[in-house]
């Protein structure tokens, strides 16, 4: 049992956001990847998160936290498109790009930044009441 069971709850928050940021960012560099049509498109990634059951030593209402628990990926038929010039093209002129969208990439990524950043609210709030009680006891 940790004495800070609020700083390991968000800590598992700020991991869980950052690898769904990182997979996002992944998608966002590759949004215009351009495959041969026999080839399978780009697929993006999405990170299914899950909550981690308290430990029966936690306070009342302090969580267990989250996790990463899967990682899944998009459709590998992505979008095909007529480009007869491209160097990918086949004979009939179609590249597969990814099925992916950059209005909803971003929209992601605004929700889980804004998630980090609670979460990191969240700790530096649990740090300054941990302080003031070291001091309300140091007196």
């Amino acid at each position: 049992m940790s004495i800070f069971p609020v700083l390991n709850t968000s800590g598992s928050g700020l991991r869980t956001f950052r690898i769904w940021m990182d997979a996002i960012a992944d998608n966002i560099a590759n949004i215009n990847t351009v495959r041969p049509f026999d080839e399978e498109a780009f697929q993006a990634r999405f990170i299914v998160a899950q909550a981690v059951r308290s430990d029966h030593q936690n306070p009342p209402g302090v969580g267990g936290g989250s996790r990463a628990a899967a990682v899944l990926f998009g459709d590998p038929q992505g979008r095909v498109r007529y480009e007869p010039g491209h160097p990918y093209a086949n004979e009939q002129g179609l590249v597969r790009y990814p099925d992916m969208d950059l209005g909803d990439q971003m929209t992601q990524l605004l929700m889980a930044q804004r998630a980090y950043q609670l979460n990191l609210a969240v700790i530096d709030r649990a740090r300054d009441s941990y302080l003031q009680a070291i001091q309300i006891n140091g007196r």
